[in-house]
């Protein structure tokens, strides 16, 4: 063999080793959650004239999941729950504005020592962004944040790693551009990344550039800006994904969109299913989700088994390479089965429970309007509700035999309700098979007597095992 044709074979062994370990090397991770965006408000799930054409481009080229929940059908719970991998009543993060405890270990936390860089942009609402706060993106394990403490809209001040700063335009394009900062640095470095993009939109009260309404003029005023909102999000998202692809990441890259609760009443789609934002029922917890990753997932496909917010973390986790010291209990599991192909049906059922208890007040605008106005006096307020400094606290025990609100537990194509009513302490058990009734219509239960009361049983031990989370269970001592 002569020295040139050594030479070509040992560089093409060198090119063939290099790419083999490219391919095994962990992937980034970008998170990105819309805010009250429900399952049919997408253009490629058929709401009337909505301009979603970079949503739709990846609705077709990636993989598109037409059975994707949120843990809980409002926001703050459901976020809790893609940071933990647990039902968000396991942490005591029952309704809106609920904050994050400290206790619990986070996407963040966990993916750092592995090498990871963490951000997170846009709206935060499982605590404070305030810097001196327990419960801030940053105690949570993010090493960079531009974070809002709710939903946020045109011009907003966010909080930059506690210090308030105002911005020009609209949410969605100030959170992308927010995030590609961060992630060209981390390209730039060649350093591993988790970015976290959650947009404040489309959540009331609906404020869109003059020339995304015009975009509808046809529609009343309400829907008109709903309606642009998420085409600015897309325009956002479009971009996010077109620039991984400039800064060549897409194929290291998992992308991964969900939003966080069922459709808005009155404006919002739940592409017929029953309920909206606020219930159990299907419309209030489908949500649209998408997912690109072309080293893993080359083709694109739709996928049906049910999945939720919750499988997010331990699919990171086994992805990352990453095991969790005294990782308490999750309620999600790997979808990395799925993503290969391997799973056409769920192994595990799903649980959601929605306890009944107010959600906590987080103005966003007039907390950051204070804040701006304080620090640029010289001033850093303190307020103890303001900075969630009681966030670590367990507040009483709960029974772990009585389950006051809604819950159900959903296995695959059937999904059980346990419906509690407060005042007459009685309890109505309803039973839909979805995969023929989507519109949870027509209730089953006293048709199958047996299916009924097994489910019944594996809801009860799932509940029994949240009230215990809640009290404290699962944190070591």
């Amino acid at each position: 063999m002569n020295s040139r044709c050594s030479l070509v074979i040992s560089l093409l062994c060198c090119s063939l080793s290099l790419a083999f370990a490219g391919a095994a090397a962990p992937p980034n991770f970008v998170l990105v959650m819309a805010d009250d965006q429900g399952w049919g408000d997408m253009g490629y799930t058929g709401y009337p004239g909505l301009k979603t054409p970079n949503f739709d481009a990846l609705a077709r080229e990636g993989l598109r999941f037409d059975n994707f929940h949120a843990a809980a059908p409002v926001c703050s719970p459901t976020r809790g729950s893609v940071m933990t991998g647990r039902t968000p009543n396991r942490f005591g993060c029952f309704s809106w504005g609920c904050p994050l405890r400290p206790q619990e270990t986070t996407i963040a936390e966990a993916l750092k020592p592995a090498g990871y860089r963490t951000g997170h942009f846009g709206k935060w609402h499982l605590g404070s962004v305030q810097k001196n706060s327990p419960v801030n993106p940053g105690t949570s394990g993010f090493d960079t944040w531009v974070s809002a403490p709710n939903f946020f809209d045109l011009d907003p001040i966010l909080s930059d790693q506690g210090k308030a700063v105002p911005f020009k335009g609209d949410s969605s394009d100030i959170t992308v551009d927010l995030a590609l900062k961060f992630i060209r640095e981390c390209a730039r470095q060649q350093q591993r990344f988790l970015a976290v993009v959650w947009f404040g939109s489309p959540h009331g009260p609906h404020q869109a550039l003059p020339a995304d309404a015009a975009l509808y003029p046809d529609l009343p005023r309400e829907k008109q800006h709903f309606c642009a909102e998420i085409t600015a999000m897309d325009r956002a998202f479009g971009k996010l994904r077109h620039t991984l692809g400039e800064l060549g990441l897409r194929d290291q890259t998992v992308l991964w969109y969900c939003s966080d609760n069922g459709a808005l009443p009155k404006v919002g789609s739940a592409g017929g299913r029953r309920g909206n934002k606020g219930q159990i029922y299907e419309g209030g917890l489908l949500v649209p989700a998408l997912l690109e990753w072309p080293a893993r997932v080359p083709q694109p496909r739709v996928v049906t088994v049910p999945c939720a917010t919750y499988d997010i973390y331990p699919t990171l986790l086994e992805l990352a390479g990453v095991t969790v010291d005294k990782q308490p209990q999750l309620d999600g599991l790997s979808l990395v089965p799925l993503l290969d192909g391997k799973m056409n049906h769920r192994p595990k059922p799903m649980g959601f429970w929605d306890y009944p208890s107010g959600g906590i007040r987080t103005p966003a605008k007039q907390w950051m309007d204070e804040l701006y106005a304080d620090q640029q006096a010289g001033r850093e307020p303190a307020d103890p509700q303001r900075l969630f400094s009681d966030a670590s606290q367990i507040k009483g025990k709960v029974p772990l035999d009585k389950f006051p609100g809604h819950a159900a537990w959903l296995d695959n194509g059937w999904k059980l309700h346990r419906v509690e009513d407060k005042k007459a302490r009685t309890v109505k058990w309803e039973l839909y098979n979805l995969a023929d009734d989507p519109k949870e219509a027509n209730d089953r239960a006293p048709q199958e007597a047996s299916r009924t009361a097994a489910m019944r049983k594996q809801l009860d031990a799932w509940l029994k095992s949240v009230a215990g989370s809640l009290n404290g269970a699962d944190y070591p001592r």
